[in-house]
């Protein structure tokens, strides 16, 4: 007997592993976080001498410092969008869409008895989510947000020497070139 079309009693609950599994990939995804007193060192900061210097900076930096960057853009896009409200429900609504339909999903979606696969739903959000971005003022709130923390990102990667790295996490930087 199939239950496609049925509506369940209670949300399914994450399971323990699941869980595990997502603290431990935050974890490594933190791990790489560097100390945040080595990124605002004042005494680090200092205007580059020629064009060469300011690349090899902004490159070193962004590698060096890629996780504090990153969490530093989205706590800026955060801000950025929490001045606007309307933006912030709208993309709490399609998360929701995309949570309920797409990825907390196990049976297929029927509707009046057509079942409708997994393809056509991602198509449809896809499509949903373009048309909310652009007919809202949504996409322009968020690449403002995305510019505003990239320009602080460059400006620190620009100002910030890379004279006193140490030795062992410069090692890092050079392996890992992107």
């Amino acid at each position: 007997m199939t239950t496609y079309g049925t509506i369940p009693a209670e949300l399914p609950r994450p399971s323990l592993s699941m869980i595990l599994r997502a603290r431990e990939q935050l974890g490594s995804i933190t791990g790489s976080q560097r100390k945040w007193e080595d990124m605002i060192k004042i005494q680090s900061l200092n205007l580059p001498p020629n064009v060469n210097e300011a690349v090899r900076r902004i490159r070193t930096n962004t590698v060096f410092f890629k996780t504090n960057y990153v969490i530093v853009v989205a706590l800026l896009l955060f801000l950025t969008l929490l001045l606007h409200p309307v933006s912030l429900i709208i993309i709490g609504i399609i998360a929701g869409a995309w949570l309920l339909q797409y990825f907390l999903r196990d049976n297929p979606l029927s509707i009046y008895g057509f079942v409708i696969d997994r393809t056509t739903i991602i198509t449809v959000l896809t499509l949903f989510t373009i048309a909310v971005f652009f007919l809202t003022d949504l996409m322009n709130n968020i690449m403002t947000g995305i510019f505003f923390g990239l320009t602080v990102v460059l400006l620190h990667g620009l100002f910030r020497t890379v004279d006193d790295l140490s030795a062992g996490d410069e090692k890092d930087v050079s392996g890992s070139q992107c």
